[in-house]
């Protein structure tokens, strides 16, 4: 795929402008970074990124504050510009098409809604910046307003609506100019956690509509794991796994990534080989399988999910499940998080390992000091790299 001059990314722009809740002419556009790189003195926010983004896909970029992910995004948008490398919408070199001329929209987590202005009237702005007609204004605002539900809400102003209407308006304020792309940075990071788990659901809905590529930012797993289609984990400038959520979640490439995308159990072990099922290891003077790609001998990365691993008193008849992989230990803390427990066991090399319990389950409310048995069935188990480290 080979840049193409300025004015191919000028043509870019020159689709037929469809209605907005209709049948689009203008679909997603595909993404790729190559190299990407962006620097601020002697500090690197971007290492050499390379990434494809597929049209009409929803995609997150998910790391701690400070990976690169919001800077990545305001490249993207034009906003900044890259050091090193390229960014290509469809084949074609975005580096000479300034901001207000590519096929991309942002929605910020602050709205940036005009404050003395009618809701209608904030919709409409970078129409009348287009200089489109009257009618044509007026009946994509209407179609943009109905796509995101707040077409009764019209000639309100920003002052008079909920943090989470705000966010629908300015939904519809980047769809009405029918983007390519729509680049969205945090946008649901200001609103309580009732209304973002239900906002999540409705994005992804409306992404699916319009059929728009959506490039997401957030420090939020949840968000990343209900919404994308795929998802890139960042560290320090540099992506560390790229996958579908379930990928991600299940099969992390480090133990970084496991860490950081859902709750799970890392510590430090001793790999001692290969062994039937998986690779051997010593915990708690114990020699134990872990399942999953074989890991070289040497130190290493347990990671286990607390879902996957099982708890019973330790002088109860039935023994948990698990390959008879069993180890003893005493009740640190339980934590009751309503649909679940998490119990945190410690073990009697002093480390600790957290088992999730369904929060009805008989006995689930284990008390500090209790001894118990930990299950580690193999295929729960995994030996991973560090990850997350930049040089």
């Amino acid at each position: 795929m080979s840049p193409q001059p300025a004015s191919a990314g000028e043509d870019l722009l020159s689709g037929s402008e469809p209605a907005v809740g209709g049948p689009r002419s203008v679909t997603g556009g595909g993404i790729r970074l190559q190299g990407l790189e962006k620097s601020y003195g002697e500090a690197q926010a971007v290492r050499g990124i390379d990434l494809e983004i597929q049209p009409g896909e929803f995609f997150s970029l998910l790391g701690p504050s400070g990976c690169g992910k919001t800077t990545t995004l305001r490249l993207i948008a034009g906003f900044e510009r890259p050091t090193s490398g390229q960014i290509l919408l469809d084949g074609v070199d975005l580096a000479p098409v300034p901001a207000h001329r590519r096929p991309v929209n942002t929605v910020f987590q602050n709205y940036a809604l005009f404050p003395f202005q009618n809701v209608r009237d904030n919709v409409a702005f970078g129409l009348r910046y287009a200089k489109a007609s009257k009618a044509d204004i007026r009946r994509r605002v209407g179609e943009a307003l109905e796509l995101v539900q707040m077409s009764t809400y019209a000639d309100r102003r920003p002052g008079q609506l909920s943090g989470g209407q705000q966010q629908r308006v300015a939904l519809a304020r980047a769809l009405v100019l029918n983007p390519r792309v729509l680049l969205l940075d945090e946008p649901l990071g200001a609103l309580d956690a009732k209304l973002r788990k239900a906002l999540q659901i409705e994005l992804k809905a409306l992404q699916e509509t319009v059929g728009i590529t959506f490039v997401y930012v957030t420090h939020d797993q949840e968000e990343a794991l209900t919404m994308s289609d795929r998802l890139a984990v960042l560290t320090g400038g540099r992506i560390e796994q790229v996958g579908s959520p379930s990928e991600v979640y299940t099969e992390p490439a480090t133990a970084y990534v496991a860490d950081f995308l859902g709750s799970a159990n890392v510590i430090d072990v001793e790999a001692i080989g290969p062994a039937s099922g998986g690779t051997a290891f010593r915990l708690c003077e114990q020699v134990l399988v872990a399942g999953g790609a074989a890991h070289e001998p040497g130190p290493a990365k347990l990671v286990a999910r607390p879902e996957r691993l099982s708890i019973r008193p330790l002088h109860a008849r039935a023994v948990p499940s698990g390959d008879g992989q069993v180890l003893t230990g005493l009740v640190d803390r339980s934590v009751y998080l309503g649909a679940s427990v998490q119990v945190v066991v410690r073990l009697a090399n002093g480390c600790t390992v957290t088992v999730g319990t369904p929060g009805d389950q008989p006995g689930a409310g284990y008390a500090h000091g209790d001894a118990v048995r930990v299950s580690l069935p193999t295929t729960a188990l995994r030996l991973l790299p560090d990850g997350g480290q930049v040089d």
